[in-house]
């Protein structure tokens, strides 16, 4: 499954990129979307076959499912 996660800061989608390097993951840093968030400009995607929730972190934001290039929220942590 690939998802999407945003961040409070960028602090926080830093250490969750290098916690997924850590733990093997594939993931990949970049931009988010405008439509996604306003607040921290990083977010991750990454490929993960258990659920999200294994992999939450404080400063996680939303996590979406990301399917043909399409957004789905699935978490709200706001």
């Amino acid at each position: 499954m690939t998802y999407f996660s945003t961040f409070f800061t960028h602090s926080g989608a830093i250490k969750f990129s290098k916690f997924c390097i850590d733990k093997g993951i594939p993931s990949d840093s970049g931009p988010v979307p405008r439509k996604l968030s306003s607040n921290c400009g990083i977010g991750v995607k990454f490929e993960y076959d258990g659920p999200h929730e294994d992999l939450y972190i404080d400063d996680m934001e939303r996590v979406y499912t990301l399917e043909n290039n399409v957004y789905t929220l699935i978490a709200d942590y706001d």
